[in-house]
């Protein structure tokens, strides 16, 4: 694939305004290994100055897929697709990459079978944002490197919105509340628990609607660790409904931890559009808030 840029203020070298593009050092490594340069249409080395009103284009070699991932053709919910984005809506109980439970039927095995099927250019799905197993709800995929080097980029800057809805035990004090505690692997187990020795994670939420026994909640991710918004919420102690692991009760036939990836918003780093993708919460979701609607 190529992508080309116009050189609009003095650079001193190439990589420099390469790496002001988002392209990574990974990425470029690449470009020099098995890329093509062209500045003004012509190749050029990697080493050439750039001048205020060069073209510069890249052209990256397409990405096969891995042998080594085993390739599966069930269906996947897309919800937006284009050169450079993929964004799914992945159902509860699925896992997101290959692992130790489960090699040949995750969303990255899927994706791949529907790639390979539309004989798309590039072949390896780049998850950006992944989500837990038993979570449902939007899943954005960069569909090249470089698309992958600059989603990276955005969320490091803060710059993309993920929100999502979550159902938690009890009633919170607040109808708003910003949770500044930081994680920590728990060495006695596979959770997450706050720690002064973890990672800074930042947690907001707006309560939604009030039940007798839990609240539903809107969620914003202000950081990306692992169990955030589980791990936060039990530290509250108001763990989410149905979350066997931090130790929320079942309600409602909810047999799974009540968290749904419901929106996500960035601004297109190749098309500088707003791209707004939302998902509505699932049936055992909608099961759950008549459920508890009733009570």
């Amino acid at each position: 694939m190529e992508l080309t840029w116009q050189v609009t203020q003095p650079v001193t070298s190439l990589k420099r305004f390469l790496n002001d593009q988002g392209v990574s050092h990974r990425v470029f490594s690449d470009l020099k290994r098995s890329g093509t340069i062209r500045v003004n249409g012509q190749v050029v080395d990697p080493t050439v100055t750039l001048n205020v009103g060069d073209a510069v284009a890249v052209r990256l070699p397409a990405e096969a897929a891995d042998d080594a991932v085993a390739t599966s053709h069930e269906a996947i919910n897309v919800v937006f697709e284009n050169r450079d984005w993929l964004v799914v809506d992945k159902p509860a109980g699925l896992n997101v990459v290959p692992g130790p439970a489960n090699r040949t039927d995750t969303l990255v095995n899927r994706i791949k079978g529907y790639w390979l099927d539309e004989r798309a250019e590039n072949q390896v799905p780049h998850i950006v944002t992944r989500l837990d197993r038993f979570t449902s709800g939007l899943v954005w995929v960069a569909r090249h490197r470089l698309a992958n080097s600059l989603a990276s980029q955005l969320q490091a800057a803060h710059q993309v919105d993920k929100r999502y809805l979550a159902v938690v035990t009890g009633q919170l004090a607040d109808d708003h509340g910003l949770i500044d505690a930081p994680l920590a692997s728990d060495p006695a187990g596979y959770n997450q628990m706050v720690s002064p020795d973890g990672k800074p994670a930042r947690t907001e939420y707006w309560v939604q609607k009030r039940f007798t026994n839990a609240t539903l909640v809107k969620v914003q991710l202000h950081t990306g660790r692992t169990h955030q918004i589980r791990a936060h919420f039990t530290h509250l102690g108001n763990p989410l409904v149905g979350d066997e692991l931090y130790g929320g009760p079942q309600l409602g036939q909810m047999t799974r931890q009540a968290l749904h990836a419901q929106s996500l918003a960035f601004t297109d780093p190749f098309t500088h559009e707003q791209r707004s993708f939302v998902s509505d919460p699932p049936a055992d979701w909608q099961q759950l808030m008549q459920s508890l609607t009733k009570e």
